[in-house]
């Protein structure tokens, strides 16, 4: 959202089975007319994943499936959140833009508060799986059930689990039970099998009405919704979903969303149901992942230290010329609905959000303040709004002096980009993107060494040329 910018002047255009929300790339703002814009924070990691996903099939990703801000939430930082204050952290970094000589990068890392381990409220989670005909793959019921057995190891005697299933019918697989009764929950989960249509409606109601009815006051209570996402039976639009979650929320029940599978997967429906329950969403491709979201990052993607989190930027006019927010790209159905109103998100126990503003400077002197930034959010340890507010100073570091966290993040950014052939980086390659990120990352760490795997994949793929061997005459 930028502040008094009119819908009409913001320009739009046109971007298997599978839906995505469809996305408008921010454009450039004059900071002279509109020097403050805010987004809604989350810690979504899904889109990573999922591209990941294609091009590990060696296919094209979908233009909308590509969301910046998600692949910059996907990397954890080697330094550690140590941040067990009630407030936000925020360090930022000015440096050079490796896509255009001309402009300069605004780096945000907002650190979210922390809990500490024994201070971890109890949970009160409900796991309702999809179990329908669709869902019988390798890749989607099994694994699904991989990873609730993961989450459940995890679990401790103050937690509480039910399970609902959907496919064919709407069925309470299990009723609220102890995390101390391991071997119970996974009996229930092993004995899962997929059949039938998909009542995803009446099967969300069942799940809330569960959660409702073993309500932990002041704990984690939440519905963990794992699909493909084609809910073909019931209140099948984005729109309509919307409004019965919605109503759902005000009651302190969240929704976390773990979206699987191939060739008729709804991303957009997963996403419009996470946002809306005011919960995170995450796709899993494989048991790894699962791993990582539900095990390595448990406290950071289950257990919520602010929720309805916006980040309000002002520009200062004397020092920028212009900017454009990398990433939190508009739905072409919010930017059309002039009535829209920018609704917060969700953030877990220590979780980094990164931010990148592209921005030109202006021409004359530089003041020393260069932006001023408030987060608003309801706070889980006093349940009020509160704001925490900060000032961004002018001080510009060389690319290659940076952090290598911080040059990873760009080098992912412009992954993004390049893979979304973003106007804002047409003369920028594959391997320049590469080049930048192998000076950022770890050759001991696994997600780092994929990562420059996918950008290698993504150039053979996106220039077949490059791999094809020339004729002998």
């Amino acid at each position: 959202v930028i502040t008094n910018l009119n819908p009409s002047q913001t320009s739009l255009y046109a971007g298997m089975g599978e839906s995505y929300s469809g996305l408008i790339e921010n454009g450039f703002i004059q900071a002279s007319q509109y020097p403050e814009t805010g987004f809604s924070l989350n810690i979504d990691k899904a889109a990573y994943s999922n591209i990941r996903r294609f091009l590990s099939n060696e296919m094209y990703v979908p233009i909308d499936a590509i969301r910046t801000e998600e692949m910059l939430n996907y990397f954890s930082f080697e330094n550690k959140n140590k941040n067990y204050s009630n407030h936000f952290q925020l360090e930022s970094i000015l440096t050079d833009c490796p896509w255009n000589i001309e402009s300069q990068l605004l780096l945000i890392n907002l650190s979210a508060p922390k809990i500490k381990l024994n201070h971890i409220p109890p949970s009160n989670l409900v796991f309702l799986i999809d179990v329908s005909g669709s869902m019988d793959h390798p890749n989607r019921l099994p694994l699904l059930q991989s990873a609730f057995k993961l989450l459940t190891a995890n679990l401790r005697s103050i937690d509480t689990v039910s399970i609902v299933t959907y496919g064919g019918n709407v069925s309470i697989a299990l009723y609220p039970t102890s995390g101390a009764e391991k071997q119970t929950i996974n009996t229930v989960i092993d004995s899962l099998s997929a059949n039938g249509e998909t009542p995803g409606e009446n099967a969300i109601k069942v799940a809330y009405n569960l959660a409702k009815g073993s309500f932990i006051q002041g704990g984690n209570n939440r519905v963990i919704l794992a699909t493909d996402g084609d809910f073909n039976v019931g209140q099948r639009t984005e729109k309509e979903l919307e409004e019965m979650i919605v109503g759902y929320k005000e009651s302190g029940i969240l929704l976390t969303c773990l979206g699987v599978g191939m060739g008729n997967y709804k991303d957009s429906k997963l996403e419009t149901l996470s946002k809306k329950g005011s919960g995170n969403f995450a796709y899993i491709d494989k048991i790894a992942e699962a791993e990582k979201v539900l095990v390595n990052e448990f406290t950071t993607t289950l257990y919520s230290v602010a929720r309805n989190a916006i980040l309000n930027i002002q520009f200062n006019k004397e020092a920028i010329n212009s900017y454009r927010l990398i990433g939190f790209d508009n739905k072409k159905d919010a930017v059309a609905d002039s009535t829209a109103k920018l609704s917060g998100g969700e953030l877990g126990s220590g979780h980094n959000s990164i931010a990148l503003f592209e921005i030109t400077p202006t021409k004359k002197y530089m003041p020393s303040s260069l932006a001023a930034v408030a987060v608003e959010f309801e706070s889980n340890y006093s349940s009020q709004k509160e704001t925490d507010k900060f000032n961004i100073t002018n001080k510009l570091t060389s690319l290659i002096e940076i952090d290598s966290s911080y040059r990873r993040s760009i080098a992912v950014a412009a992954f993004a980009g390049v893979l979304r052939k973003s106007s804002f980086m047409n003369a920028y390659q594959f391997n320049q993107v590469y080049n930048l990120a192998a000076t950022a990352c770890n050759p001991t760490n696994k997600l780092h060494n994929e990562l420059l795997q996918l950008i290698q994949k993504a150039d053979k793929i996106y220039n077949p040329s490059k791999r094809k061997k020339p004729r002998n005459h």
